[in-house]
């Protein structure tokens, strides 16, 4: 089991295995990551999802850049050790034709990158005109058993703002029985041009919701109402460190103790008990990231 020095257990790991992308989305920071001759292959990244796995992280999420860009994304999946959970984080452009590959090498669900339904916000967003794949990729990853789905909207002044019931209503077309499919709301942060605070809307939501739900992570709030469920991502608050469970490593091998902090360890190259060291090094340093 890793423990940080504020007691916080570490459960879940965030890996970027590409700084790739084939979109370019005006809010886009990649993460610090701009140098796509240094992703690790599959064996780098194999052998740092072991060592976390031998040392009790129970969830992965699998991050980019885009991930589905590499032609092997199927076989990162498949060399996965037994996680509770493996998830991967999308823009949802190339989805549709690798759905069922990813689910049956062992993926389990998907957060798929939806910030709007209108083609021509779409095309401004992110530079690509691909708004119909990615749709096509929520139905795929649907048929495909990868759920729950987690369609993520960045709130934008003057550009999305006005769509969160349309996304919503979109996502619940899904909800039959169950919900399958929950908007989550993000706010923008260092971006003041078009940020919204969602402090507003999540009152609006929770006034409605017939059961809410505190997420482990980062204590997130989800609310649930009729077939929707929506829940919001927003950083920078007390409990957002002082719930995180969360550690991270770049596309190149150096693992993040936090994600707003430079700080790093370098992985890469590193087995065994030199890289279990490395993991408990990186986890030493973590700290809360104090801007309230």
């Amino acid at each position: 089991m890793l423990v940080d020095r504020f007691g916080r257990v570490i459960k879940h790991l965030r890996i970027s295995v590409t700084s790739r992308c084939n979109l370019n989305c005006l809010y886009c920071h990649r993460e610090g990551e701009i140098n796509p001759d240094r992703d690790m292959n599959l064996d780098e990244i194999k052998d740092i999802c072991w060592a976390f796995y031998k040392l009790g992280v129970e969830k992965v999420k699998v991050t980019g850049g885009e991930p589905l860009v590499r032609r092997d994304i199927v076989d990162v999946i498949a060399d996965m050790p037994p996680f509770r959970e493996i998830s991967l984080v999308t823009n949802g452009t190339l989805l549709s034709k690798l759905a069922f590959d990813l689910k049956d090498a062992g993926l389990s669900r998907v957060n798929i990158s939806l910030d709007t339904l209108d083609e021509e916000k779409y095309r401004f967003i992110t530079g690509g005109n691909l708004l119909k794949k990615v749709v096509e990729g929520v139905y795929s990853a649907y048929d495909a058993g990868l759920k729950p789905i987690k369609l993520n909207m960045v709130v934008m002044r003057g550009i999305n703002e006005n769509e969160i019931e349309d996304l919503l209503d979109f996502a619940s077309k899904f909800n039959r029985d169950r919900i399958d499919v929950i908007l989550q709301l993000i706010e923008l942060v260092n971006f003041d041009e078009y940020y919204v605070s969602l402090s507003e809307v999540e009152e609006r939501f929770k006034l409605k919701a017939r059961k809410v739900i505190t997420r482990g992570l980062h204590a997130r709030k989800q609310y649930v109402f009729e077939n929707k469920a929506v829940e919001f991502v927003r950083p920078f608050h007390k409990e957002f460190c002082m719930h995180c469970t969360r550690i991270s490593v770049t596309s190149d091998g150096k693992i993040k103790p936090c994600l707003l902090k430079p700080d790093v360890v370098n992985a890469r190259g590193l087995k065994g008990k030199e890289l279990e060291d490395a993991i408990r090094r990186a986890v030493d340093m973590r700290e809360p990231y104090v801007k309230w």
